[in-house]
């Protein structure tokens, strides 16, 4: 991409500053743009002036080759937005990506732990005097992210951005800026604050702006340190680690709470979601439920296995 990349800098850029664009994503849309412009210039074209023809082509060879629907869509996602910036900057006169039809994406339901496993992982955080002092603090830390993340419902990014000023004079709130740059407060439980006060004691040496440092105090602990701890700590609970991840507590938060009787639009609200659609997956994850413990004990039994697509009617297949 050398005769592109500074038109493609400026891109990215432009959605860092004007759309506050997450590191993940601008490096998720720096390899889609790469391989599209690597695919163009095998046919002699590059990135700047390419046809829609072209760019037609590159995508039923991402369908053929078996690419993820989400993938597909995110690419031409980004394809279209790249064009449109050079329309905008008079680049280019037009938008050859605009017609680009992006697959639907399949909606996959999210996995989540149940209510007595999320019990398990945090007594697994317990004091353990057979513990060295480094495995000590590995446990602290372990047991404040975990508060956090099940109290909260936390993306693990604003959890490993949170600073310890954020916690001063036992607050009650918390204040999380997500994705897009968007702000929104959440309430913080007593266990939560009492693990973060219990790790910035323990913590205290350490001079770091962070609530969760890595090696070096100057910089927030990774997420890949912080996984080898979440599996770790799934290990002392019998969770296998295949089965946890920091989104699989937040989909067990999002899941329990519902489960409890929380509002939907609330849950959006401390999800920090842009779009109460995407909250609502989870509402399928609770009919679901509802309907293994309707054929566990209704008296028609597995007469309540068929439903009708879409219009949520049981259909017996007993007679009374």
């Amino acid at each position: 991409m050398n005769e592109t990349a500074p038109i493609v800098e400026s891109f990215l850029e432009m959605l860092a500053a004007e759309r506050a664009a997450a590191p993940a994503t601008l490096a998720a849309y720096s390899r889609d743009l790469e391989d599209c412009s690597s695919r163009l210039a095998s046919e002699g074209e590059i990135l700047e002036t390419a046809s829609a023809a072209l760019l037609r082509c590159w995508v039923g060879e991402m369908t053929e080759s078996g690419f993820a629907r989400r993938t597909i869509a995110r690419r031409i996602s980004c394809i279209r937005q790249f064009y449109l910036f050079l329309l905008r900057d008079g680049r280019r006169a037009d938008n050859p990506a605009s017609q680009l039809e992006a697959p639907t994406p399949g909606q996959t339901l999210p996995k989540f732990l149940t209510e007595s496993e999320v019990s398990a992982l945090l007594e697994a955080t317990g004091t353990d005097e057979a513990a060295s002092p480094t495995q000590q603090r590995r446990l602290a830390v372990g047991r404040a992210a975990l508060e956090l993340l099940y109290s909260t419902g936390l993306r693990i990014s604003e959890l490993l951005g949170l600073r310890r000023d954020m916690f001063r004079e036992e607050a009650r709130m918390l204040m999380v800026r997500g994705k897009g740059g968007r702000e929104r407060l959440v309430p913080l439980s007593d266990a939560a604050r009492d693990a973060v006060t219990t790790l910035l004691e323990e913590d205290r040496e350490r001079q770091s702006l962070w609530l969760f440092p890595g090696r070096t105090p100057l910089r927030a602990l990774t997420r890949q340190g912080f996984d080898k701890i979440l599996a770790e700590i799934g290990g002392r609970a019998g969770i296998d680690s295949s089965r946890l991840s920091p989104h699989v507590l937040r989909h067990s938060f999002a899941t329990h709470m519902l489960a409890h009787g929380a509002d939907l639009r609330v849950l959006q609200m401390l999800l920090g979601h842009a779009d109460i659609s995407t909250t609502q997956i989870y509402t399928h994850v609770q009919a679901d439920r509802l309907k293994a413990v309707v054929e566990a004990h209704h008296p028609l039994g597995d007469g309540f296995s068929q439903v009708e697509e879409g219009s949520g009617k049981m259909n017996p297949t007993k007679k009374l």
